[in-house]
């Protein structure tokens, strides 16, 4: 995207900046103070919300450094998720850790687990990776409800206690917002800086051609195997998050459907971007929020229809709007906000 009229890149600190000018800086902080501000002002539905939303961006934050920078694929997003979960959890009720030591554990662990699966997944392509990565995510849902140890509950799942700072209790929507926020905040920080690094532009060459980033003396497998770790640690922390969250970790909330959904919102927001997956994300979930309030209505207006048809109806516009996206803007709704930012700036005068 074409910078502004009479802005320059003059240093190598101006050009790897993420905010570019005054501007920039007053719509961040502008930004920072209504978040902190808004749970003040609503209720805890839509803390709950804004909750979700901040977790779904760590997941999909996590799937966009391999996907968008490292250029593989994964539809075992969720399956990690449930490895983060159950490792927390565990930690928390069986052997009393704190609750920044078992967040932490879940997502070293979630990356462990994602190394292993990516062993066999690192060593081929393209559609043999969607079908490696798949199978990871039955394996690890299998596991969670039939090992034989007894950890996880089985299909019952487990208890997860909410956390605890000191003395505080993190048992209301709103407490809990301000630490999703944070460590979303924080995961999100540094997803934004993988590309300015080493690693990071390691990643970019070999999604762009291998065979040149190998020439260039890259590791294919052992960078691949990197990018597989993150991911997974992402996941780990977001899983390990939406756990002592909700208060219960069980198999049934980390279906297959649930990582092809994660992989969906990266299409709509654009893939490789992060403002692309905040995008995405925001969409997502104000969109079952959407059909959530109407579909009774809806339902109620076609009483010879089963209600039950309505109750998928999110999926189904989401779905939509991922061919949408596909046909009319494939670079993602962050290119398109671009676009129309260049447009704005460049009227009437299109140079």
């Amino acid at each position: 995207m074409e910078l502004p009229c009479g802005t320059f890149n003059e240093t190598y600190e101006q050009d790897k900046a993420i905010f570019r000018r005054r501007t920039h800086w007053i719509w961040f902080i502008a930004a920072m103070i209504v978040l902190a501000v808004l749970p003040l002002f609503t209720s805890a539905h839509f803390d709950t919300v804004l909750i979700t939303i901040a977790i779904t961006i760590i997941t999909v934050m996590g799937l966009n450094i391999l996907i968008g920078y490292a250029g593989q694929i994964s539809i075992g997003q969720s399956g990690f998720m449930a490895v983060g979960a159950y490792t927390s959890a565990i930690l928390a009720t069986k052997f009393g850790l704190p609750f920044w030591v078992t967040l932490l554990c879940g997502g070293i662990m979630a990356a462990a687990v994602g190394v292993l699966f990516a062993l066999p997944a690192a060593k081929i392509k393209g559609f043999y990776i969607v079908l490696a990565t798949i199978a990871a995510q039955f394996i690890i849902v299998y596991v969670i409800m039939h090992n034989p140890w007894g950890l996880t509950g089985g299909y019952a799942g487990l208890d997860a206690p909410p956390p605890r700072l000191g003395s505080i209790t993190l048992d209301s929507p709103r407490s809990y917002y301000y630490l999703a926020l944070g460590i979303c905040a924080i995961m999100t920080f540094f997803a934004v800086n993988w590309s300015r690094t080493r690693l990071g532009r390691a990643f970019v060459a070999i999604r762009d051609n291998e065979f040149a980033a190998e020439t260039l003396g890259i590791n294919l497998f052992q960078h691949k195997l990197i990018a597989f770790a993150i991911c997974s640690f992402y996941a780990g922390i977001a899983g390990g998050l939406w756990g002592h969250f909700t208060g219960r970790v069980s198999p049934d909330a980390y279906t297959l459907m649930t990582s092809v959904w994660y992989v969906g919102i990266l299409v709509v927001g654009g893939i490789g971007s992060t403002m692309g997956v905040i995008y995405g994300c925001i969409v997502y979930q104000l969109l079952q929020e959407m059909v959530a309030a109407t579909a009774p209505a809806i339902a109620g207006s076609f009483p010879g229809i089963a209600a039950g048809i309505f109750a998928g109806l999110g999926q189904l516009l989401f779905g939509i709007i991922i061919m949408v996206v596909l046909v009319v803007e494939p670079r993602g709704l962050n290119h398109a906000w671009g676009v129309l930012k260049t447009r704005y700036r460049l009227w009437p005068y299109s140079y």
